[in-house]
């Protein structure tokens, strides 16, 4: 049985916490499973990571979840971690006594036997943690929680090691892990350097006990900026002198654009020699345009506006099983936009092979064309040209939104130049894939903005009537 300040205080917590994915459905904690303790015994704080089961009351999406905890058990209440509190209850383990609990993950004491596991290759009876290559590094590292991430949490040690915790868990490879250790195997360096994972066992809704991945230690660039920040930060530039062009402006992106093209054909290119790759055939295409069309489907009964586009964005779908007989499939990043890029000053690195996380957990790791992650990345460039316009009245607006679309086009045009340059094929030349891609994310965006923000729906309503044939476009 679930104590129940213990599943009050833990059902609590959950509903604050921007990476809970069951925000705005009604749910209850069902199981509490403990792992093995971190903490050596009699000692404070105490730490173990707690896996929290929900269960939702509606039948939307997953009825069930599985959610990391790990906590801090301190003896006396720390005003330093109240913003990370959960509840205070007695715990067996710990004498019965009452103990005032933390999400560990901000408790610069409990997080130090994470990384303690790390330096150790420590095995416990749930708890592996596997390390790669050496690792020189103070075992008594103060961690840092980093902000902005959505869907995990990380943190990082001192300026050596980040480490991403896994929030809501399946059993089996996590595809972060999976991809970064195939590129430590082979000293890829497009992406961060991993160092290591922590691996856990337990048993899932229905009492199957299984083995799945924890969290993610690797390489911290500590001197990188984000592709996101560098985009807008051009944008800003664009729309200060809004009567110049694009390639006017101090700030022009163009260049760095070019340089991320060639480095994403780099990350294809060793996806496909690391890891397995396939060819899709006339039915597995039909299945795709198939689950392309239902999408629209279930986008247009959200947004009825998209109704009358809705002919010209099926034409894209139907493509794809009259034109195109064989695509070859391999691994892709899978949720390819700037905000998953790091500018250091060795180039371009890209982050984050997790996958889409509106995709089921099974899905993340399969087969696709790299010319979803290029579609993608298209609409990312749409994104940051428009997004300082979204919500906003401009006595200038007209010529800002032209010099948006003009920057949008000259970025889009160098990233898929640099692509070409390294992959020795241009995107833009499979016509038929790369707007089937595009249209499907469009599609979905029109869908979450109009659910999460309505002032933002007119950047991908703009993408809509290029793609279904309104509107023309160079690229």
């Amino acid at each position: 049985m679930i104590q129940a300040a213990k599943g009050s205080g833990l059902h609590e917590y959950l509903e604050r916490q921007r990476w809970f994915a069951g925000k705005g459905r009604e749910f209850t904690v069902e199981t509490i499973h403990p792992l093995s303790w971190l903490s050596p015994a009699n000692s404070w704080p105490a730490v173990r990571i707690e896996l929290v089961t929900v269960r939702y009351a509606d039948g939307n999406g997953e009825p069930v979840d599985i959610y990391q905890v790990p906590l801090s058990y301190r003896p006396e209440p720390v005003d330093q971690l109240s913003h990370a509190a959960i509840a205070d209850w007695p715990e067996p383990e710990l004498g019965d006594t009452l103990v005032w609990v933390y999400d560990a993950l901000h408790d610069k004491e409990a997080t130090r036997h994470l990384l303690a596991g790390l330096l150790d290759r420590r095995v416990l009876d749930d708890l592996v943690f596997h390390r790669i290559g050496p690792l020189d590094v103070d075992r008594d590292l103060n961690s840092l929680v980093l902000t902005g991430e959505q869907s995990n949490t990380s943190l990082v040690f001192g300026e050596d090691v980040l480490l991403k915790v896994f929030r809501r868990v399946h059993h089996g490879r996590n595809p972060d892990i999976e991809v970064h250790e195939a590129f430590a195997r082979h000293n890829c360096g497009n992406v961060a350097r991993l160092f290591g994972w922590l691996e856990g066992e337990w048993p899932d809704a229905d009492g199957k006990r299984g083995r799945g991945d924890l969290g993610m230690f690797s390489d911290f660039f500590r001197t990188a900026t984000d592709g996101w920040e560098l985009a807008i930060t051009s944008v800003r530039d664009l729309y200060a002198e809004a009567d110049l062009h694009a390639d006017e402006v101090g700030g022009d992106f163009a260049a760095e654009a070019h340089r991320l093209g060639a480095t994403t054909a780099e990350i294809h290119a060793d996806l496909a020699r690391y890891l397995p790759t396939a060819e899709w055939g006339h039915e597995e295409l039909v299945s795709l345009a198939e689950s392309m069309r239902a999408r629209l489907s279930a986008a247009t009964a959200v947004v009825p506006l998209l109704e009358q586009y809705a002919d010209g964005l099926r034409e894209a779908y139907d493509d794809l099983e009259g034109e195109l007989d064989k695509v070859p499939v391999q691994r892709i990043h899978g949720d390819f936009h700037l905000g998953q890029t790091m500018r250091t000053v060795g180039g371009w690195r890209i982050i984050d092979f997790e996958g889409e996380p509106a995709r089921a957990w099974g899905e993340r790791s399969g087969l696709d064309s790299p010319i979803r992650d290029v579609a993608t990345m298209l609409r990312s460039f749409d994104y940051a040209a428009q997004h300082l316009l979204a919500g906003h009245d401009h006595p200038d607006e007209h010529q800002l939104a032209y010099r948006a679309a003009e920057w949008s086009e000259r970025n889009r045009s160098a990233f898929c130049d640099g692509y070409a340059e390294v992959a020795g094929a241009d995107p833009r030349d499979q016509r038929v894939l790369l707007r089937a891609y595009e249209t499907d994310k469009a599609v979905y965006e029109v869908a979450y903005e109009a659910r999460h923000r309505p002032d933002w729906i007119g950047i991908p309503l703009t993408a809509i009537r290029r793609l279904a044939g309104a509107v023309e476009s160079s690229t």
